[in-house]
């Protein structure tokens, strides 16, 4: 009895784990919302052919949004949905031989970013629970710049050493110009994804708040239940 009443105590905890129709249907509109700000305002910049976009906003949006694993795919959903042939990655290009340009990199990029900014927004949150909020917020901040530094712009230079053949030094003369309009996004991210959390707690934190919280102990053993194991 003790073992079969522990083992139906622990299913729905595992359960509350799994996605549901809530969760896809998020994955879906953030999706969405990365190809959307892939075409909208794009500004060339050089001759490369690497607008700048609000994908970076976008892309850190969903991560401290949705955490890490959801964030991961809605982002990578999106790409998918570009290699396949839909006209959604910048400039309305679409198809494999994307990756054979300049901007692959900062599109493989976005996946890791969005995944990366996602697990350490869920480190923050609980980190900072009970805390002020401008000290999370910085937090935030400094998890997106990272994410981003490392991952969007890392990889966007990689891409273009190997696509463009540029060498190191030119490839990130030709990243850096998207710092400053990087910085402002991110911050943006921030104040967007902080609202959201205030406005909508069953987004990530509550989600956050029930799987930090233990599972339930099993039951003890019912009075009697030495005399029933006695031979």
């Amino acid at each position: 009895m003790t073992t079969t009443d522990g083992t139906a105590a622990a299913t729905p905890a595992r359960g509350r784990n799994r996605w549901n129709a809530t969760d896809l249907g998020l994955i879906a509109v953030f999706a969405a919302l990365v190809a959307a700000s892939a075409l909208i305002a794009a500004i060339p910049v050089g001759g490369l052919g690497v607008p700048i976009t609000l994908q970076t906003l976008a892309v850190m949006l969903t991560g401290l949004a949705l955490g890490p694993a959801r964030a991961f795919a809605a982002v990578g959903l999106y790409v998918l949905l570009g290699l396949a042939g839909l006209p959604i990655f910048s400039g309305g290009r679409s198809g494999l031989g994307v990756l054979a340009g300049p901007s692959a990199g900062y599109i493989i990029g976005f996946v890791f970013a969005a995944t990366a900014v996602g697990w350490l927004t869920v480190v923050v949150l609980r980190r900072t629970a009970g805390r002020p909020g401008r000290f999370r917020a910085v937090l935030l901040f400094a998890s997106a710049m990272v994410s981003s530094i490392i991952f969007v712009h890392g990889l966007g230079i990689l891409g273009m050493m190997v696509n463009a053949k540029l060498d190191f030094s030119k490839a990130f003369l030709a990243d850096v110009v998207f710092y400053p309009g990087d910085v402002i996004k991110n911050a943006l991210a921030v104040t967007i994804a902080l609202a959201l959390h205030k406005a909508f707690p069953d987004l990530l934190i509550r989600r956050i708040r029930t799987a930090a919280t233990p599972g339930p102990v099993s039951a003890a053993p019912v009075a009697g239940a030495e005399a029933d194991s006695r031979p």
